[in-house]
């Protein structure tokens, strides 16, 4: 048992990287911008209107202060109230051994309340559960030699599709995420969507249904459990649960870039992104978020 009694709702690997509890800060936790040349213009026009991670205590209209899970404050990412608007928050580590890594996290999401009446309402299914687009984990790895081999793996819980019709289904990417190099060859994103260059990209997986609780209206948070863990000795997901549903995630396919990287060895980030599918705001709350491994 964790001599740390918050840790005790966690199941982390031998090894703690991070334990961040976002009633003390962000804990790294930071927007993600592009590459660029020292002239944000340069920034890809995906990235150009990213909003930063921030703290929330989770105050709503009619109830006032929600607070986290545990204590007051957790992470929120929050989208535009626009369409395909997307927000992202990373955690730059490295990797100190090429063994088992696993995120875990407490999370919810939810789209912004409406202050006007909503029609079709039966006093329990609430129209704004379809304003909610999807929200993803993912992680960014360039292991062995300089230059490296670098690759990237995205999960993405798809709430909705984009004609606003429940889904309700875990996916993930067969395309590779444009970085700034390849945009400077003429690769880009369409839709705004940072992972991958179409829309056509996604495909739903198998035994990935999974409806989750929205409760009822946008203003109860219900915090759900999440781990992931990755395999960076064999480049494969291994395992994602989510609640008491747990998904052998070992033939996911991983992507690998053609080209070798250079100035990011034992690179290995994580992220969680929000998107939106309608003109609403989005959101995606963590209380906090764990990453451990083995060596």
């Amino acid at each position: 048992m964790p001599t740390d009694i918050r840790l005790s709702r966690f199941k982390p690997q031998p090894i703690i990287l991070s334990f961040d509890d976002f009633d003390e800060g962000v804990n790294g936790w930071a927007e993600l911008c592009g590459n660029h040349n020292g002239d944000l213009d340069q920034v890809r026009q995906v990235f150009k209107d990213m909003r930063p991670p921030q703290l929330s205590n989770c105050t709503f209209f009619d109830i006032g202060t929600h607070g986290a899970m545990h204590g007051n404050y957790a992470l929120k990412l929050a989208t535009r109230p626009k369409r395909f608007h997307q927000a992202v928050g990373i955690k730059r580590l490295t990797a100190r051994s090429n063994g088992l890594v696993q995120m875990e996290a407490y999370f919810s999401y939810k789209a912004e309340q409406s202050l006007n009446p909503q029609e079709n309402w039966d006093g329990n299914a609430h129209p704004s559960e379809k304003d909610f687009g999807s929200f993803t984990i993912w992680n960014d790895i360039c292991l062995g030699s300089e230059p490296g081999d670098r690759y990237m793996c995205a999960l993405r819980y798809q709430n909705t599709d984009l004609e606003g019709n429940l889904v309700q289904n875990w996916s993930y990417k067969t395309g590779l995420h444009p970085t700034t190099k390849m945009m400077l060859g003429g690769i880009e994103s369409e839709g705004n969507d940072v992972h991958v260059a179409s829309s056509t990209d996604w495909r739903l997986m198998d035994g990935g249904y999974q409806p989750l609780c929205f409760n009822e209206v946008p203003t109860k948070v219900n915090w759900h459990y999440l781990r992931w863990t990755f395999d960076l000795a064999e480049h494969r997901n291994v395992e994602l649960q989510v609640n008491d549903k747990i998904m052998d995630v070992s033939e996911v396919p991983v992507l690998h870039y053609p080209d070798a990287y250079t100035s990011i060895p034992r690179l290995l980030n994580f992220c969680f992104d929000v998107r939106t599918h309608a003109d609403v705001r989005n959101f995606l709350f963590l209380d906090s978020v764990v990453i451990s491994m083995t060596e």
